[in-house]
């Protein structure tokens, strides 16, 4: 689970759109590792693509809407709830109007294109946004809020309330994207009948129908009143003295309103641009709260453009000190590992315990100990050194020697007393025993280092 992952190969799929009634097509395409979600609207001269970033979002009424300058595509938060719960990072989307086609009003038709056409891990890592601490947002006029907690996995629980008889307070809960397909997929977006010529008024759902939507009848009007909305619909005439939900096919359970609310917000979450590890616990959700949201975390990815490790001392450790002398040469007082916590094929995580009693104290300075960020460095490549001997048929065999460095920033000082995080990430292949990496160091949550480096994997008799 910790690789990137887009399609296997492209889809499409084609309806008419909710608010322009348009005939639309969009058209879901395989994208390289760290692409993200990016949409292009091909129907248009310049073919602009636009970034599905929060921040990229200028509308939310009924709907999620992208710009990039004066272009702009709405609607598209139901396919990207289908791709971020299948697991999917990178997508290139092609469409061919201001909007994707609503369909049947849910994100179905999207789930059953990804499973019929796959996904496919790539050579990548998969870069979470982890939950450290509660976040909150609170909108005080409509009574909305989203809480984001810590937990080790994406799962979301929401509340609906509104004013109404027939639609009052509804919960729905998510706890494993797996059951997504399932629980949430076929959920269909909703609209009070009391709403729509407001809407229509405003411009927006030309395309919406008793097909694609949830239509709740619970307020009564004068029948005149009612036949005139049912034409300017195209449905046909109903009596408006029956109240309740008037389209074509029933709720298909009880709370499908909220499950639809579910839906959204991980639509609109999406938009961050990583997955997320914790729990979002929503009360009366909307488009323009869930954005809201999506926005106070991508302020707060840009302003930590890199996570510290999460790091439990009561875990057992992946290698410990003496399974780490066994595949590295180092030894006191040059050994600047004291633990890996993780280790794949594409990224290590470790740990080093910065004591009073490291020899270089004594004189890196005499009554100011600060650690030399050289020997940060060295302490990311050793940690290097594990990860790159993780592609040695023979580890005992070969030594990992530190050959390059580039892009190095310091940014805090490390002192004894600190326990100093550090996680090495594959940035290209292994090439003629060759690994590319890229380090970070961090204290508690504090990024304290970073660099560029390689690392070559050398036969240790060739170095004698």
């Amino acid at each position: 689970m910790y690789k990137q992952k887009t399609l296997k190969d492209s889809f499409s799929l084609s309806g008419k759109g909710l608010h322009t009634g348009l005939d639309l097509t969009v058209t879901f395409k395989p994208a390289p590792a760290d692409y993200g979600y990016k949409i292009q609207r091909i129907d248009l001269d310049s073919q602009p693509v636009i970034e599905a970033f929060a921040e990229n979002v200028r509308e939310t009424q009924r709907g999620t809407v992208l710009f990039k300058g004066n272009s702009k595509v709405s609607t598209v938060e139901h396919a990207l709830a289908a791709l971020y719960a299948a697991g999917i990072d990178n997508c290139h989307m092609e469409v061919n109007g201001p909007e994707f086609p609503i369909l049947d009003g849910s994100a179905i038709e999207y789930v059953n294109c990804i499973q019929r056409v796959g996904v496919k891990e790539q050579d990548a890592l998969k870069d979470f946004f982890v939950v450290k601490s509660k976040i909150e947002v609170k909108d005080d006029k409509t009574g909305s809020s989203i809480i984001l907690l810590p937990d080790d996995e994406f799962s979301v629980n929401v509340l609906i309330s509104f004013d109404s008889k027939i639609l009052y307070n509804q919960y729905a809960s998510l706890d494993d994207m797996k059951d997504f397909p399932k629980e949430i997929a076929s959920s269909r977006t909703f609209v009070f009948v009391r709403e729509i010529e407001p809407l229509l008024a405003a411009g927006l759902i030309k395309g919406g129908d008793l097909d694609n939507a949830i239509v709740i009848y619970e307020k009564e009007m004068p029948q005149e009143r009612y036949d005139k909305l049912s034409e300017i619909m195209g449905v046909p005439r109903m009596d408006a003295s029956k109240r309740g939900y008037i389209m074509h096919r029933p709720l298909q359970w009880d709370n499908e309103p909220a499950r639809h609310k579910l839906l959204d917000i991980i639509g609109d979450l999406a938009l961050i641009g990583k997955p997320i590890k914790g729990r979002i616990i929503a009360t009366r959700p909307g488009h323009t709260i869930n954005n809201k949201f999506a926005r106070i975390l991508r302020k707060n990815i840009k302003l930590n453009d890199a996570q510290a490790p999460a790091y439990n001392p009561a875990i057992p450790p992946v290698m410990n000190l003496q399974q780490i002398q066994a595949v590295m040469p180092h030894r006191f007082p040059m050994l600047l590992l004291d633990k890996v916590i993780a280790l794949t094929d594409l990224y290590a995580e470790g740990v080093k315990n910065v004591t009073n009693d490291e020899f270089y104290f004594t004189g890196h300075f005499p009554g100011h100990p600060i650690m030399p960020g050289v020997l940060i460095i060295e302490a990311m490549a050793q940690l290097g050194g594990t990860l790159a001997m993780q592609y040695s048929d023979n580890p005992n065999e070969y030594e990992a020697l530190f050959v390059k460095i580039d892009n190095t920033r310091f940014r805090q000082s490390v002192i004894p007393g600190d326990t100093m995080l550090m996680r090495v990430v594959r940035t290209a292949p292994m090439r003629h025993n060759m690994l590319s990496l890229k380090g970070y160091a961090f204290v508690a949550d504090k990024l304290v280092a970073e660099s560029e480096f390689m690392v070559q994997l050398s036969k240790k008799n060739e170095n004698e």
